[in-house]
């Protein structure tokens, strides 16, 4: 259902590409992260949320270790473990724990068979062909 675009949201790659268009037209009204890249450089992304969201931190925010403090407080694990997060639903009676699983980059593949893998691989690069938006699968 969700290669055939069958979401809650409509098509995944529609909305995913209406979205990186439109920062690329608009870079200041529109961020566009992705969570691997976030994983990666996590410090590097977060200064530039701050900046983008008009409060970037100072030099002695920096130094004080305060983009550490956000890091940790907005940690998957952190937001996992909030008792909202582990016992409360969302307004469609779905639990917010659905959210979460290991935040690991790629471990969606784990829930794929190999053909699923191929499929989605093949779709994506065919959705996304051209747009200079990419996704890392591991």
């Amino acid at each position: 259902m969700f290669c055939r675009g069958v979401t809650s949201y409509g098509p995944f790659w529609d909305r995913v590409l209406e979205y990186w268009k439109a920062s690329r037209e608009r870079p200041d009204k529109v961020l566009f992260l992705k969570y691997e890249d976030m994983k990666e450089d996590p410090i590097s992304h977060l200064k530039v949320l701050a900046k983008f969201m008009g409060l970037p931190f100072s030099l002695e925010e920096e130094s004080q270790g305060l983009i550490e403090e956000v890091l940790k407080l907005c940690s998957f694990d952190n937001l996992k473990d909030l008792k909202v997060n582990k016992n409360e639903k969302n307004k469609n009676g779905r639990p917010y724990s659905m959210f979460f699983r290991k935040g690991e980059v790629g471990d969606w593949a784990n829930y794929l068979t190999p053909s699923m893998l191929e499929r989605m691989s093949k779709l994506m690069e065919e959705k996304f062909d051209g747009s200079g938006l990419n996704f890392k699968f591991s």
